[in-house]
């Protein structure tokens, strides 16, 4: 197993969208730091370090500690973030600080994998309802994504939130009769009314058309 990523932030005491921008042309994006049973903490930390994190596989699910100079380490992932629309940047993080044990709310990916058994006829097609589900669990337990094998899919039998498999200690956050994937059939686009045949096409513009001429 990797290392656990470590990020060192500074306590900040300014606040305002002047004091804001000071930070982020030094590199830095403010933070703030909830949870884990204490009153929240308003930080900076190097945006190359929140940026990286959020570049890794597991994004916003990946669990980091956060140095806190006067504060300690804790454990830590995003619970929200905001990025500037034009320059993509990342520009204010709120993280999660969580205790050991504690299981909190995590969204995680769904991974389709395989082809169905069944023989698709023309016009069938295999869909995708949901993509990610809600997952109960500790942080450091929660898997990168779920697997979904879609090999036993038929037009009568379709894969739901209770046919998930998660892992030991984990809980889903969902109906359990959700459909997660279906074989669906595409009905075909109703046609164009057709002129009937032997009819004259109506020509504007030409005299006698309605509006009358130029």
């Amino acid at each position: 197993m990797a290392d656990k990523i470590v990020v060192k932030a500074e306590i900040r005491n300014e606040f305002g969208k002047n004091v804001n921008r000071r930070l982020r042309a030094a590199g830095k994006v403010p933070v703030v730091v909830y949870g884990g049973g204490t009153e929240s903490v308003s930080v900076a930390a190097d945006l190359k370090d929140l940026a990286a994190i959020l570049r890794t596989d597991s994004g916003v699910n990946t669990v980091f500690s956060l140095d806190i100079d006067g504060e300690g380490v804790h454990d830590v992932l995003f619970q929200d973030r905001q990025i500037d629309p034009i320059k993509g940047r990342l520009i204010h993080a709120d993280l999660r600080r969580f205790a050991r044990g504690e299981k909190i709310e995590m969204t995680v990916q769904l991974n389709f994998v395989g082809e169905p058994e069944f023989q698709l006829e023309e016009g069938m097609m295999v869909s995708h309802n949901i993509r990610e589900i809600k997952l109960l669990t500790e942080p450091t337990k929660a898997p990168e994504s779920i697997e979904v094998d879609v090999t036993g899919l038929t037009p009568e039998h379709s894969i739901h939130i209770s046919d998930l498999k998660v892992p030991a200690g984990a809980e889903i956050h969902e109906d359990p009769e959700t459909v997660v994937a279906s074989i669906s059939v595409v009905k075909e686009a109703e046609l164009e009314p057709q002129v009937e045949e032997g009819a004259e096409p109506e020509v504007v513009g030409e005299g006698g058309a309605e509006g009358g001429e130029e």
